[in-house]
């Protein structure tokens, strides 16, 4: 009894922690358009994002400095894939394909995680997870209104689907951090994760050549003009620092594929946000779309993640000897 008790305040523990990275992940768009329509490009706007986040995070960096001899794998994989990659991926693919497309191409990466764990890790997944999965996908194609934007720039699609798999990255790695005796705090993943994004994307975006003016200036949010740096703050604090946190956590109190289910609530997040500060409005079909992509977050939540095991499983309700949920098995 005990142990079915800290089981479920673990799971809504960690269900309130996905909830809170989506929201936090969410919001970022909000502040970053204004920058970018200020005169920043995408790129520069995500090099900003994550190298501050990784300075902030510096101190956590030379605490868990271990792990770059004991988890050096994780942690290259963690700063390419789930903060480089994705964030690269789907501002590139912005400016390619309409934002909503863009969205629901990224976020089939519940779907996909699924698919890993399923045919890759080959472990069971639960019945609940799968119908959240199809939920989920399904209610984001209202939400994004999908049939709006048909004309398809097939390298904006290729990179919006890039993100996708980096988000598996994303969801996997963090999972995985926890596997073994010796687990990876997810604290110093995080931020050397954030270190290893920054070097990767200054390649790529050579900030030196950024228009540094733009972020003492100000810009319009909301019918009101905003301190760029005001923004930069929420960007990196919030929408990066604690999105990250709070997300990487989450996964090790859920699973991967139940937390990238609640993470589909991002983009329901994202929408509302711009209706209420840019002014861009949600359709009766928006509205009932994020309706079902709730409905497929919850029923995902509800099911309990199995674990890979050597022998065959003799009973569903969770064992003594049962771990936090693990990629590795």
């Amino acid at each position: 009894m005990r142990v079915s008790g800290d089981h479920s305040q673990q799971r809504n523990v960690g269900l309130g922690l996905a909830l809170l990275s989506a929201f936090t992940f969410g919001g970022s768009g909000v502040a970053a358009k204004p920058l970018i329509e200020a005169g920043l490009a995408p790129l520069e706007v995500t090099w900003l994002r994550v190298t501050g986040a990784a300075l902030v995070l510096l101190p956590l960096a030379w605490r868990h400095r271990g792990l770059l001899t004991r988890r050096p794998g994780l942690l290259v994989g963690f700063g390419l894939l789930a903060v480089a990659g994705v964030q690269a991926c789907y501002f590139a693919a912005l400016s390619r394909i309409p934002v909503g497309v863009a969205l629901l191409i990224e976020y089939f990466a519940p779907a996909l995680v699924l698919g890993w764990v399923r045919f890759v890790q080959r472990r069971p997944v639960s019945r609940a997870a799968a119908v959240g999965v199809v939920l989920a996908v399904g209610g984001l194609t209202c939400v994004v209104e999908v049939w709006s934007g048909l004309s398809f720039n097939p390298l904006g699609v290729l990179l919006a689907f890039g993100a996708a798999f980096c988000q598996v990255g994303y969801f996997v790695l963090s999972d995985h951090g926890s596997d073994g005796q010796d687990p990876a705090d997810p604290l110093g993943v995080i931020a050397y994760g954030l270190l290893i994004g920054a070097v990767a994307l200054t390649v790529v975006s050579r900030p030196w050549g950024m228009d540094w003016t733009v972020l003492a200036g100000r810009a319009d949010l909301a019918g009101g003009r905003v301190p760029a740096l005001v923004l930069l703050a929420w960007i990196v604090l919030v929408a990066t620092v604690l999105a990250y946190l709070t997300g990487v956590v989450s996964v090790r109190r859920l699973s991967p594929q139940v937390a990238g289910v609640v993470a589909c609530l991002e983009a329901v997040i994202a929408t509302v946000l711009a209706w209420v500060l840019l002014a861009e409005h949600l359709g009766v079909a928006q509205v009932v779309g994020g309706a079902v992509v709730l409905a497929g977050a919850l029923i995902a939540q509800t099911s309990t993640p199995k674990a890979a095991a050597a022998e065959p499983v003799a009973a569903s309700a969770p064992v003594e000897g049962e771990r936090e949920f693990t990629a590795g098995g």
